[in-house]
């Protein structure tokens, strides 16, 4: 049995459009944020999928709502979906974390797994968790299409994940998923592929 998961970025938030890293903190979407969200719902009206789930941040939540209310279908909440604390970064960007430590910064750049931001969660214990939650939600949908709405930083680590791609190359191979496009996997007895990534809702077919 096949599960279709469309994989879609929460819209822009305050924090993001100033570049800082929003991880855990519940952060409000901007007027662009709350435009992006309603046009991914116009989307799912156009192509409606079967259930959607939601990371349980506010920011994912209301980035979803509008696909729910066209949809007429009651989001599932998973924790699972949350994105990585950044530990000290909460709030902050890279360019002031650099300020203040240029060597663990380039570290960081370098290899952004085996050198994660001071307090923060650990990478593989992100990819684990999101993974988990994503084979969970294929499994509970088969032959089903399913929206999920989450975070860059969660997502990217996933798609290296189950895709096979090392981890620590999430910042270079993936280098963003943009709010409220959406990614297509295929879940196949297990096994994922990446049919799509970071299409516009407007180019969606």
């Amino acid at each position: 049995m096949t599960t279709t998961l469309l994989l879609a970025r929460h819209g822009q938030t305050v924090w993001h459009a100033e570049n800082r890293y929003a991880g855990i903190s519940d952060v409000a979407l901007t007027d662009t944020g709350v435009a992006q969200a309603k046009a991914l719902g116009r989307w799912a009206e156009a192509n409606p999928v079967d259930a959607i789930w939601t990371s349980p941040l506010s920011r994912a939540i209301a980035t979803a709502a509008p696909a729910s209310r066209a949809l007429h279908l009651t989001p599932h909440t998973e924790p699972a979906l949350r994105e990585c604390d950044f530990g000290v970064m909460e709030g902050r960007t890279l360019a002031e974390f650099e300020a203040e430590h240029p060597e663990a910064a380039e570290a960081f750049r370098s290899d952004p797994v085996a050198h994660p931001f001071p307090a923060s969660e650990a990478p593989t214990e992100a990819a684990a968790r999101g993974t988990a939650a994503l084979r969970r939600i294929a499994a509970a949908h088969p032959d089903q299409r399913v929206l999920i709405v989450a975070h860059n930083t969660l997502l990217r680590l996933v798609l290296c994940r189950v895709l096979g791609i090392p981890l620590g190359e999430y910042r270079r191979v993936f280098p963003q998923l943009r709010n409220a496009a959406v990614s297509e996997l295929r879940v196949d007895d297990g096994r994922f592929a990446l049919l799509s990534l970071n299409v516009p809702c407007g180019e969606m077919g």
